[in-house]
């Protein structure tokens, strides 16, 4: 799921980008934008996806790490557009991840 939501805000992105260049007639555009298609049909993937993750898992435990799909954004849009990253950018990344392995890895109590 992660990586269809990265690969959502990519088709987002190359879907705006192009909208952005077309000076008022944005709308239309982004319509008719297979980007646009694109990203609606990763996220009607991810929602089918979640529910079935939903299904099997507690959500206190499920939801935390979608938190992953900040990580992969970030290092995609560094890689795809050449956005910069910050060394506190770098670190929140590192505290999402190590917070994922706790979330993971913690045995619930009962």
């Amino acid at each position: 799921m992660p990586l269809l939501n990265t690969a959502q805000q990519l088709l987002l992105k190359r879907s705006a980008e192009e909208a952005a260049r077309t000076h008022g007639e944005w709308l239309f555009h982004i319509l008719s934008s297979p980007w646009f298609f694109a990203a609606i049909a990763a996220e009607i993937a991810c929602f089918a996806i979640w529910m079935t993750v939903l299904s099997q898992l507690d959500i206190s435990r499920a939801f935390p790490l979608s938190a992953i799909s900040y990580v992969f954004v970030m290092a995609v849009a560094w890689l795809a557009f050449g956005e910069a990253v910050s060394v506190l950018q770098l670190a929140g990344s590192g505290l999402i991840l190590i917070g994922i392995w706790c979330i993971a890895t913690a045995v619930p109590s009962h």
